[in-house]
């Protein structure tokens, strides 16, 4: 393994790696998928989240609270509306990752590698993600 792509002083009895398999758990799950790309850098609604990715508004606030808790989202209230954002960017990077991934297991042409310089290097447009359903 290249060094520069290990994190530094991370091995592998350090006490993150637990903590790293419960991001892995929390973003085992497609609607909970779906709702990183969704945010991407945006501060969204429950409702326009429900819109995009195709769910009840209460089942999406479900899943946002499980990533609440995990500190993947954050919440803010303006009147009787709740609006989520991404806590950081490394989980959006993560899932694009494991998209890019996705894309390497099928086969076939690579977005991520393809990509103008235009582009965000670290994000999929939540279209493109959909696509992938």
């Amino acid at each position: 393994m290249n060094a520069d792509t290990q994190a530094p002083g991370v091995g592998v009895d350090d006490q993150y790696v637990e903590l790293a398999v419960e991001v892995f758990a929390m973003l085992a799950d497609a609607t909970r998928v779906r709702l990183v790309l969704a945010l991407g850098d945006d501060e969204l609604s429950v409702n326009h989240l429900a819109d995009i990715v195709e769910k009840t508004p209460a089942a999406v606030s479900q899943h946002l609270a499980k990533l609440r808790m995990a500190r993947i989202v954050t919440a803010r209230q303006q009147g009787t509306r709740v609006f989520y954002r991404l806590a950081n960017e490394h989980t959006r990077r993560l899932v694009n990752d494991a998209i890019f991934q996705a894309e390497h297991s099928v086969g076939g042409a690579l977005r991520h590698h393809h990509r103008s310089p235009e582009n965000d290097p670290g994000s999929v447009p939540i279209e493109q993600s959909q696509g992938q359903r």
